[in-house]
């Protein structure tokens, strides 16, 4: 006789872990925006402006990047590959971001075109370490 066992799927982050994560588009975007409006007019502000974005956006990551690795910690044995997928991106898109916020600590002439480059691949590292968060799923202990 075969029994069918119910199982329940929940999201892989919690929702204030998502508020972390998501909150940090907004700045990455800014930063990007900031990036593009300085090489269209050549204002040093817009630079002023990046690294102030940049820095915000890290300080939320590093949060999210710790509540994430606890969760991958805390994952049990069949959940551990999306807690700790999730964690490398978030490490990495740390890591990249980290490097645009040292770039942006240069002098503003120095700062383009790698900096806007640079932005650019946070601001999509970043969408998609969101995504994987939204869209990885964790299946629960049979009902």
């Amino acid at each position: 006789m075969a029994s069918a066992q119910m199982r329940q799927h929940r999201p892989l982050t919690h929702p204030l872990h998502i508020i972390l994560l998501v909150s940090t588009l907004p700045l990455f975007f800014g930063a990007l925006l900031s990036d593009w409006a300085y090489t269209v007019s050549y204002q040093v502000q817009w630079l002023n402006f990046a690294s102030w974005l940049i820095a915000g956006a890290l300080v939320l990551l590093g949060a999210a990047l710790l509540w994430t690795f606890i969760q991958a910690i805390a994952a049990k044995s069949p959940h551990r590959r999306p807690a700790w997928a999730l964690f490398g991106l978030v490490m990495a898109t740390l890591l990249v971001g980290f490097v645009n916020a040292l770039q942006h600590a240069k002098d503003a002439g120095a700062t383009m075109p790698v900096g806007l480059t640079l932005s650019v691949v946070v601001f999509i590292l970043s969408v998609v370490s969101i995504g994987y968060g939204f869209v990885a799923t964790r299946v629960g202990e049979p009902t």
